[in-house]
């Protein structure tokens, strides 16, 4: 038989759950963005998808209610941290 300290016990790696929240909402947003802005329509050019994606970025921080955000947009719960391009 081999001895233990050779062969140490596996140790199961547990990230907390903060990193977990993270990852499952920038998955979240992945899906909305296919969902609500890729999908919607065929792209013919660059352009259009490029001024519909920055359309759709500044809905989805200042007009689209967010339930993790108690239905409150983004930028109404962080308008005093926004740099002022972003207002």
């Amino acid at each position: 038989m081999r001895s233990s300290k050779h062969y140490p016990e596996p140790t199961q790696n547990n990230p907390s759950p903060k990193p977990l929240d993270k990852h499952r909402s920038i998955e979240r947003f992945h899906r909305i963005l296919l969902e609500e802005w890729a999908y919607i329509r065929p792209w013919t050019s660059d352009s259009q998808r490029t001024v519909a994606y920055d359309g759709f970025i500044h809905f989805y921080n200042h007009h689209r209610d967010h339930g993790s955000l108690g239905w409150a947009t983004p930028t109404s719960i962080l308008k005093d941290n926004l740099p002022e391009e972003h207002t």
